[in-house]
C-alpha cells in the first residue's frame, strides 16, 4: 500500500512540472489505461515485477489526474482578463489576519457575492488598503468582519528568476484568484462586525488573541515571536530577528512546527489519561489510554486550526491520527506508514503543497528522523541519540536547503540543541497558557529574549552560514543517495563512501566566461532595475531594485540570485541615482555580499552611503577594463553635482560596456536633458543593446537618441501592469521602427545577454520555464 500511495504523490508532483494542463479527455484516459495494466496483476501467470509496476503506474496516473482536475477547477475561478483594472463592487468576509505596514494594511477577502452587474464570480482575493496622506492611520479592517468594497484587481503575477520565489504558485495554493487595492470612492462599508461562518469565527479568535498579546507585551522585542507561536502569525516577527533565526537554522521553531503540535498533543493526551484513570465510572466506559489518544488528536487539531493549518501542522496532525488509530485498534504502530499516509493526505487536500519549501523540509526532516532512529538494534543513550538526530537532520536537509535557498546553516545543530528544548518545552507552553493567564506571556517573552540574544550573536559568526550555487539535479540526487548511505546502521560496510557522493554538491562545476567576453543578466525585480554584468574574473551590479514595506528587492531577489550563480563577492556596484526602484535594495546587497567599491549618482548626504565601501560619484570620463572588456561612464558631467535645479533622474550614471564591436548601454532613468547631453558630448553612442531609459517612459528615449544608438535589442525593465503605463507605446514604436528586437522583463522574466564570438545571444527565462499556473500575456 505504501508503494501505491508514494506513486500517487509522485503523480501529483509530476503534474506540477507541466507547462500546460492536459486536455480533459486525455486526463480521464490515464487512469483507465493504467487500470487496464493493473488488472492482470490478479493473474498468476504475470511476473511479480510486472504486477508491482502496474500498481505503481496506476498510482502515478491517479495522482496526476487528481492534481490536474483540482488545478483545472481552481484556474477556472481566476479573474477574467477583461476585468483587470476595472472597478468591481464586492461583498466578502475577512477570513485571515490583516497585516499592517507603513503604507497601509493588507488582507485576504473571501468573496460572498459580486454586486457589479455581470461581474465575474470570484472566490478569494488579496487586497491592499492604503493610508490617506493625511489623517488617521489606524487599522480599519479586522478579521471576521463582513465588508462591502469597490476594488480594482489584476491577475496573479510575480517576478521570474531562476530558483526565485514564485508568487503565482503561492497564490494558487492559497486559492487567491486576484490581487488589487480598495477604492475609497465610493467609501467602503462594514456590514457585520462578525460574520456567522466557522472560518470567520476562527479568524476573529486568532485576531483577538493577537491583539491581546500586543496589548499585554506592548513594545517587548519578542512579542511577534509569541504571536507566531500562538496563532501562526509569522509576519509579526521583525525582519532582523527572522534573519537571525534563518541563519542559525531555528526558524522552523518560530512557526507552528510539527514538534510543537506533537508536544501539545502529548501534554493533552497525558493530562486526560492521568485524570481519566482516577474517574472509575468514565474508565469503565472508555479506557484511559483511548481517552488520552482522543484528547491528543483533538488538541492537535485545535492548535493546528488556531495556527492557520500550515503544512508542518498538517503533516504532524495526520501522522498522529494514523498512529492513534493504530494504538486504538491495538495494532503495532508503523511510523513510516504513518508518514506515508500523512504525505498522501496532505497532497489530496492540497496538491500544490509540493511547490512549497516547507513541505520538503517538514517531510524530509521527519523521514530522516525515522530513518536514523527507527528499528535500530543498539539504542544509544539519550544525549548521544539527540546528537545523532540533530546531525542526521542537518545532513539530510542540506541538499534541499542548497536547492531552495543556496545556503546552509553550519551552526544549526548547536543552535537547535539549545533552542528546541527552550522553545518547545518552555516558551511555547507558556505562550499557549498565556491565552488563559496573560501574565505568562511576559515570562515567555523574557525567555525568548534571552535565547534571541544568543541566536543573534551566533548568526553573526563568519562561519555560521555557508553558501553554494544552486545544485544541478544530478548532483542533488547523488547527495541524497550519499546521505541515505551515510545514515545506514553502524556495521553496514563502506558507510563512509557515501560522503564521496557529496563532492559534486560541495564542489560544483561552474560555467566559466571566456576572456574578452561578458554576460549581462537583467534580473526581474518588477518595476525597477537590477543588472548583473560578469566578465571572466569580475562581477558588477548595476542598480539594486526597489524597496518594499519591511523588505527590499536586494534581499528577496538580487542576493538570492547572486547566490544561485555562486557569486560570493562583487567587484563593484553602480547605483544610478536616488530613486527607490533603482537604489532600494542597496542596503541588503552591501550587508550580504562583500563589495569592492560603489559608484553612484546619489546625494552626498544619502543614508544609503553609510555602509558603502569607497563610495564615489560617477561622472563622465571614468573608465576601467576587466578581462578584456571596457567599462565607460558616459554621464553625468562632473559639473552636474554643483547644479541645484537638476532632476534626480538626470544624475543617472550612464554605463557603456564594450568588447570588440559589441556593446551594452544602460542609461538608468536619464530623461531628455541627460540624453541630449550624451548626444552633445560627441561620444560614440551606438550600441548593440540599449536598456531603455526610465523603463520606457515617454520622457526618455528621444527619437534622435534611439536612432543614434540604433540598438539591435531594446530592453524594458518594467513591472506587470505597472501604474505608470511603462513602456509608452510611442517609445516602443521608435525601437520597432529601427527593427530592434524588443525584450521586456514583465513578459520574459530574467533576460540574459551573452556578448561573445558568436555575437550577442539573448534568452528569456519565463517562456522556457513556464508552468500551467503562470498568467498568459497577450504577446505569448
Amino acid at each position: 500500500m505504501r508503494i501505491t500511495l508514494i506513486a500517487f504523490c509522485f503523480g501529483v508532483w509530476l503534474l506540477q512540472q507541466q507547462a500546460a494542463l492536459p486536455s480533459a479527455r486525455w486526463l480521464w484516459l490515464l487512469p483507465l489505461l493504467s487500470a487496464a495494466l493493473w488488472l492482470p496483476r490478479f493473474s498468476r501467470d504475470v511476473p511479480e515485477t510486472l504486477r508491482r509496476l502496474a500498481v505503481v503506474l496506476l498510482g502515478v496516473a491517479l495522482g496526476f489526474a487528481w492534481a490536474a482536475w483540482r488545478a483545472d477547477l481552481r484556474l477556472a475561478d481566476r479573474l477574467p482578463d477583461h476585468w483587470q483594472g476595472v472597478d468591481l463592487a464586492v461583498v466578502g468576509v475577512v477570513n485571515d489576519l490583516p497585516q499592517v505596514d507603513t503604507r497601509g494594511e493588507r488582507f485576504v477577502l473571501d468573496i460572498e457575492r459580486t454586486l457589479t452587474p455581470h461581474g465575474p464570480v470570484l472566490h478569494r482575493i488579496q487586497l491592499a488598503r492604503y493610508w490617506p496622506r493625511e489623517g488617521a492611520r489606524n487599522p480599519t479592517v479586522k478579521a471576521g468582519e463582513r465588508w462591502q468594497f469597490t476594488v480594482r484587481l489584476k491577475r496573479p503575477y510575480g517576478t521570474h528568476n531562476p530558483h526565485g520565489f514564485d508568487l503565482e504558485a503561492w497564490m494558487l495554493e492559497r486559492d487567491i484568484v486576484a490581487s488589487g487595492y480598495v477604492r475609497e470612492n465610493p467609501s467602503p462599508r462594514r456590514l457585520d462586525a462578525q460574520a456567522a461562518t466557522p472560518a470567520a469565527w476562527i479568524a476573529a479568535t486568532r485576531a483577538a488573541i493577537r491583539e491581546r498579546i500586543a496589548a499585554t507585551l506592548g513594545d517587548a522585542p519578542y512579542a511577534g515571536v509569541i504571536a507566531a507561536l500562538v496563532v501562526g502569525d509569522q509576519r509579526s516577527i521583525p525582519h532582523d530577528q527572522w534573519r537571525a533565526f534563518t541563519r542559525t537554522g531555528v526558524n522552523h521553531l518560530l512557526s507552528i512546527s510539527g514538534l510543537h503540535v506533537t508536544m501539545i498533543a502529548a501534554l493533552a493526551g497525558w493530562a486526560v489519561a492521568f485524570g481519566w484513570r482516577r474517574w472509575p465510572h468514565a474508565a469503565e466506559r472508555l479506557p484511559a489510554r483511548q481517552a488520552g489518544l482522543l484528547a491528543a488528536v483533538l488538541a492537535a487539531s485545535a492548535y493546528a486550526l488556531l495556527a492557520g493549518f500550515q503544512v508542518p501542522a498538517q503533516r504532524t496532525l495526520f501522522m498522529l491520527g494514523v498512529l492513534a488509530l493504530a494504538f486504538w485498534g491495538r495494532r503495532e504502530p508503523r511510523p513510516f506508514s504513518a508518514l506515508t499516509w500523512a504525505l498522501f493526505a496532505v497532497l489530496v487536500i492540497d496538491p500544490w503543497a509540493v511547490l512549497s519549501a516547507g513541505f520538503w523540509l517538514s517531510f524530509g526532516a521527519m523521514a530522516t528522523i525515522l530513518w536514523a532512529t527507527f528499528g535500530r538494534v543498539g539504542q544509544a543513550d539519550k544525549l548521544r541519540a539527540w546528537v545523532t538526530v540533530q546531525g542526521a537532520v542537518t545532513l539530510a536537509l542540506a541538499p534541499a536547503l542548497l536547492l531552495l535557498f543556496q545556503q546552509v546553516s553550519l551552526i544549526s545543530p548547536l543552535a537547535n540543541a539549545v533552542a528546541i528544548p527552550v522553545v518547545s518545552w518552555l516558551v511555547t507552553p507558556l505562550a499557549l497558557l498565556g491565552v488563559i493567564v496573560p501574565p505568562l506571556w511576559h515570562v515567555a517573552a523574557w525567555l525568548m529574549a534571552w535565547l534571541g540574544q544568543g541566536l543573534i550573536w551566533a548568526s553573526e559568526l563568519p562561519w555560521a552560514v555557508v553558501s553554494r550555487p544552486a545544485p544541478e539535479g544530478w548532483a542533488l540526487l547523488l547527495a541524497v543517495t550519499g546521505t541515505l548511505w551515510l545514515l545506514l546502521p553502524r556495521g553496514f560496510p563502506m558507510r563512509a563512501m557515501g560522503g564521496l557522493l557529496w563532492l559534486p554538491l560541495i564542489f560544483p562545476l561552474r560555467t566559466s566566461i571566456a576572456p574578452d567576453t561578458f554576460q549581462a543578466d537583467v534580473i526581474d525585480v518588477g518595476q525597477g532595475t537590477a543588472i548583473l554584468i560578469r566578465t571572466a574574473e569580475h562581477a558588477l551590479l548595476y542598480d539594486t531594485g526597489p524597496a518594499f514595506a519591511g523588505s527590499d528587492a536586494g534581499e528577496r531577489i538580487v542576493v538570492p540570485y547572486l547566490r544561485t550563480l555562486g557569486i560570493g563577492k562583487l567587484s563593484g556596484v553602480v547605483v544610478s541615482h536616488d530613486d527607490n526602484d533603482h537604489s532600494g535594495g542597496l542596503r541588503s546587497v552591501l550587508r550580504d555580499i562583500p563589495t569592492g567599491w560603489l559608484l553612484h549618482g546619489l546625494p552626498t548626504a544619502s543614508p544609503l552611503l553609510t555602509a558603502a565601501p569607497s563610495p564615489r560619484h560617477c561622472h563622465r570620463g571614468q573608465h576601467w577594463q576587466w578581462d578584456g572588456v571596457r567599462f565607460d561612464i558616459l554621464n553625468p558631467p562632473v559639473a552636474a553635482y554643483a547644479e541645484s535645479g537638476r532632476r534626480d533622474n538626470d544624475y543617472s550614471c550612464v554605463l557603456k560596456v564594450s568588447r570588440g564591436g559589441q556593446s551594452l548601454l544602460i542609461t538608468g532613468d536619464a530623461e531628455r536633458r541627460g540624453e541630449l547631453e550624451l548626444l552633445e558630448s560627441g561620444t560614440d553612442m551606438s550600441a548593440t543593446v540599449l536598456v531603455a531609459g526610465h523603463h520606457g517612459s515617454r520622457t526618455s528615449s528621444l527619437a534622435e537618441f534611439v536612432e543614434q544608438v540604433h540598438p539591435r535589442y531594446g530592453i524594458f525593465t518594467v513591472g506587470y501592469r505597472n501604474r505608470f503605463g511603462h513602456p509608452h507605446p510611442q517609445v516602443v514604436a521608435r525601437f520597432r521602427a529601427l527593427d530592434s528586437n524588443i525584450l521586456r522583463s514583465d513578459s520574459g522574466g530574467r533576460i540574459r545577454l551573452t556578448f561573445g564570438e558568436a555575437g550577442v545571444v539573448a534568452s528569456e527565462y519565463r517562456p522556457s520555464h513556464r508552468r500551467y499556473w503562470h498568467t498568459a500575456l497577450f504577446d505569448e
